[in-house]
């Protein structure tokens, strides 16, 4: 079993695989401005398991293409979308979030919460942007640093993590280089670490191991998550995730 066969299995069964929370994508959501529209066309990128998907779904009117890379996640999603009665508003898009099949101009909402990482903020706004209506809105969350120093220790644990987490006010130029109008932006609070990230994360270690039979890559990955979650623990105060909407003029 690969690395990604094995992130999969660990974070599959769990309803969020980053930070976040519903009454943090509904804050986001009422910042958008959105509410009450009809017929809305929505990309959701880097779904995951769905667990933001499922809350776009239950407060917009409109279509939803919920997108990850990896199917697991997305039958997962259709599951629960079925369970909650949002199958017919959500269709899951197997795609890399870097070659998306969509034409131009035709979401009036691109949605993703801790996936843009991947491509980079700058790199995935200037790609994403081309599908998005003018006028269309763009909602992302991603690793924020919330104070102007510190510790060398988180600074060198970051650029091996994420090279290009930034502050607030270097995400809101990017976003305005791009052609955006911030409308919005907040910092996640820790709960969407801890407890609806984190904790879950940790109560499924002992089954993951299980399932894979205790093998090292496995004990090595836990490893790391639990050093990730330490090192939170100790810097929260410097870092989190920022959620940045805006409209694209």
């Amino acid at each position: 079993m690969n690395e990604f066969d094995l992130l999969i299995d660990l974070h599959k069964h769990n309803q969020r695989q980053g930070p976040g929370s519903p009454r943090v994508t509904e804050k986001a959501i009422e910042l958008t401005g959105l509410l009450g529209q009809k017929n809305l066309r929505i990309a959701d990128i880097g779904c995951g398991t769905g667990g933001q998907t499922l809350t776009l779904a239950s407060h917009l009117d409109g279509k939803i293409s919920a997108v990850d890379l990896f199917p697991e996640f997305l039958e997962i999603l259709s599951v629960r979308a079925s369970e909650n009665g949002l199958n017919k508003r959500i269709t899951p898009v197997e795609a890399s979030m870097d070659k998306l099949p969509f034409g131009d101009n035709i979401f009036d909402l691109i949605w993703s919460e801790g996936a843009i990482y991947i491509m980079g903020f700058e790199k995935g706004i200037a790609l994403w942007k081309r599908h998005l209506k003018t006028g269309g809105i763009l909602a992302l969350s991603d690793i924020t640093w919330t104070t102007d120093s510190r510790p060398e220790e988180l600074e060198q644990f970051w650029k091996k993590e994420c090279p290009e987490i930034d502050t607030v006010s270097a995400k809101l130029e990017i976003l305005g280089n791009q052609g955006f109008e911030t409308i919005g932006h907040f910092i996640l609070p820790e709960d969407c670490w801890i407890d609806h990230f984190y904790l879950p994360l940790q109560e499924s270690y002992s089954f993951f191991l299980e399932r894979q039979e205790q093998s090292k890559e496995a004990i090595e990955l836990i490893a790391n998550d639990r050093s990730e979650f330490e090192m939170y623990m100790k810097f929260k105060q410097y870092y989190s995730y920022g959620f940045y909407i805006a409209r694209l003029l």
